[in-house]
C-alpha cells in the first residue's frame, strides 16, 4: 500500500535527517513509529481494562499458583 502526506519542507527535512541518523529510509522510520503508537495506544487500553478487572476483584496469584494451575510444577 502506498500512502502519502503532506508536509513542510522543514518537517520533510527533519524526518530524513532523523531516518538517515538511525539508518533507516523515511518509510521504514515512518512504518516503525506509527506501529510504536499503535503498540502503546493498545497497551495502555488493556492496563485499563486489567486495573479495572483487578479493582472489582482484588485477587492476585503468585506465579508458584500460576505454574502449579497449569501443571507446570
Amino acid at each position: 500500500m502506498t500512502i502519502s502526506l503532506r508536509l513542510s519542507d522543514e518537517d520533510t527535512l527533519l524526518i530524513k535527517k532523523y531516518a538517515e541518523l538511525n539508518r533507516l529510509s523515511v518509510s521504514e522510520l515512518i512504518r516503525q513509529t506509527v506501529m510504536e503508537r499503535i503498540e502503546t495506544e493498545y497497551d495502555l487500553e488493556m492496563f485499563d481494562k486489567a486495573m479495572t478487572e483487578y479493582k472489582n476483584n482484588p485477587v492476585t496469584y503468585s506465579l508458584d499458583d500460576v505454574e502449579r494451575e497449569l501443571g507446570l510444577q
